[in-house]
């Protein structure tokens, strides 16, 4: 198991849902928590409610002098957790490109931006903890699903080759895929969403693998368990039976 105390981490996307749920608990386990996103109203709402020590720095993924100031602010940390990301349901009979391309951006460019700016100092240190967010969408390609999942399926391609580079070095990389969450995110579905989590769920499903040396978490089971073995259908029935 790892432990949290005096430990500092990054938490990118954290100013609600998810991050917010995340900082709360990590920040409880003794870690010093640097929460950040876009705005500084939600950061600095988030930080008086912590109850241990505690800072935001506003950041915007897109933006690389953004990314690179906010981790010069940052400074060293021992861990990161990148859980920005955007969604609009839409389909390709309905692409929107201002939307999808905010998707990619945000959800897997920014990703690249801020790891740009924190892998190499881990490396440098031989010691560092990654936790990147994917989705259960990201196993295989869905309907009405363009952007997002195609963005979910880039980061847990991204996690995969930095666990395959650095799984034996003292950077220690994970990704978490969890199904729906209740957030402002998925109040945009119009369609029954199985399994859904609360962030406080859904942030104890995270920090207790944060807390394993296992690579690869996807929650909830039973849901996760659907998209797992869909890997393995054949174009033909998969497609029948998911689109």
């Amino acid at each position: 198991m790892t432990g949290f105390q005096s430990k500092r981490y990054w938490l990118v996307g954290a100013s609600g849902g998810l991050g917010a749920a995340l900082a709360q608990k990590l920040n409880r386990a003794g870690a010093e928590v640097i929460v950040s996103a876009r705005s500084e109203g939600k950061l600095a709402a988030l930080v008086a409610e912590l109850p241990g020590k505690a800072s935001f720095q506003t950041v915007d993924v897109t933006d690389a002098e953004s990314v690179k100031a906010a981790a010069e602010a940052v400074g060293q940390i021992d861990g990161i957790v990148y859980l920005a990301g955007v969604y609009w349901p839409f389909g390709a009979r309905d692409w929107n490109a201002e939307q999808a391309t905010a998707m990619a951006d945000v959800n897997f460019t920014g990703l690249m931006r801020v790891m740009g700016q924190v892998v190499p100092g881990m490396v440098d240190r031989d010691s560092g903890h990654i936790v990147i967010t994917s989705s259960l969408t990201g196993f295989r390609g869905l309907p009405g699903s363009i952007g997002y999942t195609a963005s979910k399926a880039a980061t847990m391609s991204l996690a995969e080759c930095m666990y395959a580079d650095l799984r034996k070095t003292g950077v220690r990389v994970q990704v978490v895929n969890p199904g729906f969450i209740r957030t402002q995110l998925t109040e945009k579905n119009n369609f029954r969403m199985p399994f859904i989590m609360t962030p406080e769920e859904a942030a104890q499903q995270v920090i207790e693998h944060m807390g394993t040396d296992r690579f690869k978490k996807s929650f909830p089971w039973l849901f996760s368990t659907l998209f797992r073995i869909s890997q393995f259908l054949p174009d033909w029935l998969y497609f029948r039976i998911f689109s």
